[in-house]
């Protein structure tokens, strides 16, 4: 059996449907109860957990856990507090760091050798547009903004993971992501605590409608995502394989630019071939996140890892289609 911590995220829901896919047997935790029907229905099931209650713990099985995926935590996108008249750094490591600690004690004290969580691509920003950052490259980060706190909170579980590969000799894990596209409730998210629309979402929302999809900035500044199928995969290969552990950057290892991806949500999501969006221009107006690429050469490596929506018009056509079926819009519909 594996344990999804967190089950009620976009990622979760994609991480679960492919361990059932696999033939594997998943217990799942969240803390919406919307989730439950659903998961129930796969014949999976569903713990109301706090990460941040260690009590809470005492309702996962004991027995026969193969291995956690924790993906529960607090992120920015989720956080309403504007920085400007409030903080909530303590709320980041009581959840993202001691959370983890929760969740390492409880595989410790079960003998379940594996958790595999995730960080932030945020935590080597100073090294973005220099070269495909590997896993070797040194921490270099922001102190300012609402991305900050979160960014120290993963990077302290990161290292608290391998604490217990070293000290406790365990075979943990962290997939280092960048943004992860797929059908979720982030079409809209918040910004220093305002809700605003995602960029990929008005590109889309332009399109269906043929309306003008506008670059701001560079259009060729190049970024590096990764489809949620690519790794809900990933999560499965890596629970799989003996050598798994540590640091893992999870991107497609390709970059895309901003020139590409208007053209590509422009050809998919056109309401008919003839009535395309137009794609304008205006540099003037500044992009503020440069280009980013990563090493996949290590996950590849450990465990066989090769995304297979890697190429952007792959990953967007099925990005439209699960749309299209409405499975996940309706279960993430508020």
């Amino acid at each position: 059996m594996y344990i999804v911590i967190g089950a009620s995220s976009f990622i979760g829901v994609y991480t679960v449907d492919e361990f059932l896919k696999q033939g594997q047997k998943v217990l799942v935790t969240g803390r919406n109860n919307k989730f439950r029907d659903y998961y129930e229905s796969l014949g999976v099931d569903y713990v109301n957990l706090d990460l941040a209650n260690k009590d809470d713990f005492n309702k996962l099985p004991t027995e026969n856990v193969e291995g956690v995926i924790l993906l529960a935590g607090l992120l920015p996108a989720n956080s309403t507090v504007d920085l400007d008249a409030d903080e909530n750094a303590a709320d980041y490591f009581m959840i993202n760091t001691i959370g983890t600690i929760h969740v390492l004690e409880y595989c410790r004290k079960n003998g379940i050798n594996r958790v595999i969580s995730t960080s932030s691509y945020a935590d080597v920003r100073n090294s973005w547009g220099k070269k495909a950052i590997t896993e070797e490259e040194p921490r270099g980060y922001l102190y300012t903004g609402d991305h900050a706190v979160y960014v120290f909170s993963k990077n302290a579980a990161c290292d608290v993971l391998e604490y217990y590969n070293q000290q406790h000799h365990m075979k943990n894990a962290c997939f280092r992501f960048p943004p992860v596209y797929g059908v979720g409730p982030h079409g809209s998210l918040f910004i220093n605590g305002t809700y605003v629309k995602s960029g990929l979402q008005i590109f889309m929302d332009k399109a269906e409608k043929g309306e003008d999809i506008t670059i701001f900035g560079n259009k060729d500044l190049s970024r590096d995502v990764i489809y949620v199928k690519d790794v809900a995969h990933a999560f499965y290969l890596a629970m799989k394989s003996n050598k798994t552990a540590g640091l893992y950057n999870m991107t497609s290892g390709k970059g895309v630019t901003l020139q590409k991806q208007a053209e590509v949500i422009a050809e998919v999501f056109a309401p008919s071939p003839d009535k395309k969006s137009r794609i304008v221009y205006k540099p003037e107006v500044q992009n503020n996140t440069p280009s980013y690429l990563f090493s996949m050469e290590k996950a590849k490596r450990d465990f066989d890892f090769i995304p297979q929506y890697s190429d952007f018009k792959v990953m967007m056509t099925d990005y439209k289609k699960e749309l299209d079926d409405g499975k996940y819009v309706k279960l993430f519909q508020s």
